[in-house]
C-alpha cells in the first residue's frame, strides 16, 4: 500500500528529509526510521527487513508520518499567525 513514495514537488525532498530528521530527534534523515523503531520497540535493521510484521512496519511508518504531519500543521499555523500579525 505504501508504494507511493513519489514526492509531488521533487524540489521539496531536502526539506522533507530535514523535517523527518527533526521529528525523529536525529541529525541524519536516513536514521529517522531506526530512531522511531527503537522508540516503538520494533526491531528494524539496516538492509533487509522483510521478516517484520506489517503491524510493526505500520507502527514505525505511522509514527514517523504522523509526527511529520503534526509538525507541518504547526508550522503552517505559525506562518498564518505571523502573516496576520504582520498585516495589522
Amino acid at each position: 500500500m505504501a508504494r507511493r513514495n513519489k514526492i509531488l514537488v521533487p524540489e521539496a525532498r531536502q526539506g522533507l528529509d530535514l523535517l523527518k530528521a527533526k521529528v525523529a530527534n536525529t541529525n541524519d534523515p536516513q536514521r529517522a526510521k531506526y530512531e522511531i523503531a527503537e522508540e516503538q520497540h520494533v526491531e528494524l535493521n539496516q538492509g533487509y527487513n522483510g521478516n517484520i510484521k506489517a503491524k510493526d512496519a505500520g507502527k514505525v511508518g505511522g509514527q514517523l508520518g504522523g509526527k511529520m504531519v503534526k509538525e507541518l500543521i504547526k508550522m503552517g499555523q505559525e506562518q498564518l499567525q505571523q502573516k496576520q500579525n504582520d498585516s495589522k
